[in-house]
């Protein structure tokens, strides 16, 4: 038992430091798109996560044309003007306020 509670312990330890750089941030996601994105879409958040359900943008990111799904809908936004390291704070973003999701963003 006391095995299993180092153990155990460890792998919480372990990934409490893993967990805040591993993982998209919706949030980041947001705040990346008002400062990056919004100006040159000419639209809000909201109105960028909404042209898609989440299905949707699920899709378009597991086939690697999230990029050029951002460029798509803000002609002015070229794919390699967003940084790769963007794209999965980006798309948390839009899948979390998607048309079907019934969230609002507040940008």
């Amino acid at each position: 038992m006391k095995k299993f509670m180092g153990v155990l312990f460890s792998v919480m330890l372990g990934l409490s430091f893993f967990s805040g750089t591993a993982f998209a941030d919706v949030d980041k996601g947001q705040k990346l798109f008002q400062k990056k994105l919004k100006k040159p879409c000419g639209m809000t958040g909201a109105k960028f996560a909404a042209k898609h359900t989440q299905d949707e943008w699920e899709e378009i990111y597991e086939e690697g044309k999230f990029k050029e799904e951002i460029n798509k809908i803000c002609p002015k936004v070229k794919p390699e003007a967003i940084k790769d390291s963007w794209v999965k704070h980006l798309y948390d973003f839009a899948y979390e306020y998607a048309s079907d999701s019934g969230n609002v963003p507040s940008c």
